[in-house]
């Protein structure tokens, strides 16, 4: 029984055990600085607002692994809800049937794909940094945007999509479950697929993986490709949840993917991070913000949080600390 529990302990990693601790802790001191952190209205709030976050976060995930960069998520996936828009909008806005939604979100997500599969065949078979390169995407997503939109925002969508953005099915949100799904089905393709074994083997070191066998270049532009699809999936629901499209929509929550990948374990230089982790520090960035918010604390205040949190973690993490708890056990 002994040996069971710790290898249930070894297989959920120091990192995931961790975060985990943080997070009860967080929980439990908003649970007590208000009554209202929950209660079923707010879990409920918390439970629509996270999975937006956590589908660009996961977009961002796979590229940062693979010791790359997607600077371009947020404006991917505001290009893609501007495609489901227009085509609705084609269609009667309001009075679009489903096979015109259902047409539009297929559009949207060719979209999502055509800019991460730009993005990644660039950088394998050019050799431009990431960096560069999904900052060029996004610059030209966000013109483009821009240049269509003249600036405004396009609304009047059917009702039936407040579902996807604000639905429930058995008191739990209908975003947080889409989350769910994508998060499984994410965790299984970089753990149990030949794909995420390229992924973490290219992040850790390119060239070894290229002596190994591996396609390097067909796994980054995979890479990218399966990025921009999840951004596409994050504007569709971000069309759903708002009730309209602009190019703008969500542009701050592009440092907070990144914050979230840092502070669920995943090394900035590649080749190491796990999907579980990260969720578990979304969890983790939403108590905070909402445990302020109930509080009466300045919603900028939780941005100023989650900084100096990251900064902590990174201390936790650095080689310093790390000899000093050894010393500590030995001695």
């Amino acid at each position: 029984m002994k040996n069971s529990r710790f290898a249930f302990l070894q297989n959920l990693g120091s990192e995931t055990s961790g975060l985990s601790v943080i997070l009860i802790v967080v929980a439990v001191a908003f649970s007590f600085s208000s009554p209202k952190f929950l209660t079923m209205a707010n879990l409920e709030s918390m439970g629509f607002q996270m999975p937006l976050l956590g589908l660009l976060t996961l977009a961002m995930l796979a590229p940062i692994v693979s010791g790359g960069f997607n600077l371009a998520v947020v404006f991917t996936a505001n290009m893609s809800g501007l495609t489901l828009a227009w085509i609705l909008i084609q269609f009667g806005g309001p009075d679009a049937g489903i096979g015109a939604f259902i047409l539009g979100c297929l559009a949207a997500m060719l979209v999502g794909l055509l800019a991460g599969a730009v993005i990644g065949v660039i950088i394998a078979y050019v050799g431009a940094h990431p960096i560069l390169v999904s900052l060029a995407m996004m610059v030209f997503l966000q013109g483009l945007g821009e240049f269509l939109t003249r600036g405004g925002d396009i609304s009047g969508f059917p009702d039936y999509m407040r579902v996807i953005g604000h639905g429930t099915l058995f008191y739990i949100p209908v975003p947080l479950i889409l989350f769910g799904i994508v998060a499984v089905i994410w965790h299984i393709l970089l753990k149990r697929t030949k794909h995420g074994f390229s992924v973490y083997m290219t992040g850790s070191n390119i060239l070894a993986a290229e002596y190994a066998g591996l396609h390097t270049k067909r796994t980054l532009v995979l890479i990218y490709t399966l990025s921009g699809l999840l951004c596409s999936v994050a504007g569709i629901l971000m069309a759903a949840r708002f009730n309209s499209v602009r190019v703008g929509h969500g542009e701050a929550l592009l440092l907070i993917t990144v914050l979230a990948c840092f502070l669920g374990g995943i090394d900035p230089f590649g080749g190491k991070g796990r999907v579980v982790p990260v969720i578990i520090s979304l969890f983790i960035l939403q108590i905070l913000s909402s445990g302020l918010n109930l509080i009466g604390a300045n919603q900028h205040l939780a941005t100023a949080v989650w900084g100096l949190f990251l900064i902590a973690v990174m201390v936790m993490r650095s080689d310093l600390v790390r000899t000093f708890a050894s010393y500590v056990r030995k001695t």
